[in-house]
């Protein structure tokens, strides 16, 4: 019975979460390369200064396409690294910004669920699970 409120909890963890992030996703993928621009020149505060662009459609795509993945638990771990790196990068932006600890929380606490989930996984209620991707099948979690 654990293991399968344990299930329950990590679908009900990635629909939320996942939603959540392509619904912040989507405008910034559809935003453009003035906004990825913009979305990319938060790589500076982690000592990347070239091809701005590039990183924020890269954050973009991370964003939206990783709420999808997280949605569908589908290569849920490898997904999580890339949003943990995507959190890392705007925790570092608000606090070299000087925006302080409340403004970078809500990354934080991202990065810290994300880096969360690749050590849990997605539970046996995702296709990683059922298509055997990344998941090892087993009798008891």
């Amino acid at each position: 019975m654990g293991a399968s409120f344990r299930d329950f909890g990590l679908l009900v963890l990635r629909l939320g979460i996942g939603g959540m992030f392509i619904f912040y996703g989507w405008p910034m993928l559809m935003g453009g390369p003035d906004m990825w621009e913009r979305l990319g020149g938060a790589t500076a505060a982690i000592g990347i200064n070239f091809a701005p662009t590039v990183f924020g459609f890269i954050a973009a795509v991370t964003e939206f396409g990783g709420g999808i993945c997280l949605i569908l638990g589908l290569f849920l771990r490898p997904v999580c690294f890339l949003l943990m790196i995507t959190m890392v990068v705007a925790a570092a932006m608000h606090m070299t910004n000087g925006d302080g600890i409340k403004v970078a929380s809500h990354a934080i606490e991202d990065g810290i669920l994300f880096f969360s989930l690749i050590f849990i996984g997605p539970g046996q209620l995702s296709l990683d699970q059922q298509l055997g991707i990344f998941e090892k099948k087993s009798e008891q979690s």
